[in-house]
C-alpha cells in the first residue's frame, strides 16, 4: 500500500483575491507544509478559465467547474453540456462548487435547485464527483440528494461541512464523503467537533477553502492550503489518532473519491 507521506487541500480558491496575488508563494508554502496536492474549486463559469491555468501550471494542483449557489442567478442558464464539456480537460477532476444556501439567499431558492440538480446530471455523466456547498438547506438539500441519487448514482462530497449529524448521517448513508474545514477548530464549533466525532474515517476529507477560514492558530489570517495541516492535526486529536493515520487516511479518501487525479508521489513525481 502506498505511503503517500503528504496531506491534500481538498477544496481551496486560488483564483481568489488573497492567494492570486501571490499564487507561486502560496503554492511554494503548502508543499513546505506537507501538502502534496490542492484541489482549485471554480464558483463562476466566467472564472473557468482561471481555474484551469492554475491547474494547467502546477502538477499538485488540479481544479474543477462549477457554479456556486451565490452565482445561480448571475450565470442562470448552466447547461449541463458546458459543464461536461469542461469537465473533459485532463485536469479538471470534479463537478463543482453547487449546493444550496439559504443562510445568505444570495440567489432565489428555485434558481439554486435547478443549479444543483444541473451539477449532480453533469456529475453523474462524466463520473466526476460533484462538490456540495450547503448551508441553512439541511432539508431540501437531503431530499435532492435522495432524489437525484435515486435517478441515477453518482459520488460526492459536502464540503467545509457545518450542519447537522442529521444530514451527516443521511449524506454517509448515501454514499457521499464529508470535508472539514478550519472552522473546527474554532471555540465555538463543539456542535460540529462532536460530529465530527463520529464521521468515518474511511469518509473524511480535510480541506482549507482558503482565502477564508483560517484555523487556529491562523485566525485573523488570510487563510492558505498550508494551513491545512493545522486544520488535521486538530481532527486527529478529537478522533483519538495521530496526525500520520489521518493525513494518511483524508489523502487515501481524497484519491478514492476523486479518481481521475494522479496521485503525486512525495518527491513530486507520479505514483
Amino acid at each position: 500500500m502506498t505511503d503517500f507521506g503528504y496531506i491534500v487541500d481538498s477544496h481551496c480558491h486560488l483564483n481568489y483575491k488573497g492567494l492570486r496575488e501571490d499564487e507561486a508563494g502560496v503554492v511554494a508554502r503548502a508543499r513546505a507544509a506537507g501538502v502534496g496536492c490542492m484541489l482549485a474549486i471554480n464558483t463562476k463559469l466566467s472564472e473557468y478559465d482561471e481555474v484551469r491555468l492554475i491547474a494547467e501550471t502546477y502538477d499538485d494542483v488540479y481544479g474543477t467547474v462549477g457554479i456556486h449557489p451565490h452565482e445561480a442567478e448571475n450565470e442562470p442558464d448552466v447547461a449541463v453540456a458546458e459543464l461536461i464539456k469542461r469537465a473533459a480537460h485532463p485536469k479538471i477532476v470534479g463537478i463543482g462548487e453547487t449546493g444550496l444556501d439559504y443562510y445568505y439567499d444570495n440567489a432565489p431558492r428555485d434558481m439554486q435547485q435547478v443549479n444543483f440538480r444541473a451539477h449532480i446530471t453533469a456529475a453523474r455523466e462524466t463520473g466526476l464527483p460533484v462538490i456540495v456547498h450547503t448551508r441553512d438547506a439541511d432539508d431540501n438539500c437531503i431530499d435532492m440528494l435522495a432524489e437525484e441519487m435515486a435517478a441515477g448514482t453518482f459520488s460526492g462530497v459536502i464540503h467545509c461541512f457545518t450542519a447537522s449529524q442529521r444530514l451527516a448521517d443521511a449524506c454517509l448513508e448515501m454514499g457521499l464523503y464529508i470535508s472539514i474545514s478550519g472552522i473546527v477548530t474554532f471555540k465555538s464549533a463543539q456542535s460540529l467537533q462532536e460530529t465530527v466525532k463520529s464521521l468515518p474515517m474511511d469518509r473524511l476529507l480535510v480541506e482549507t477553502d482558503s482565502p477564508f477560514l483560517a484555523p487556529v492558530p491562523h485566525r485573523g489570517k488570510t487563510c492558505e492550503p498550508a494551513f491545512v495541516t493545522n486544520t488535521a492535526e486538530f481532527i486527529a486529536s478529537l478522533k483519538g489518532v495521530s496526525f500520520s493515520e489521518l493525513r494518511e487516511k483524508t489523502t487515501r479518501n481524497f484519491f478514492t473519491l476523486f479518481n481521475k487525479v494522479t496521485p503525486p508521489r512525495p518527491d513530486g513525481l507520479p505514483v
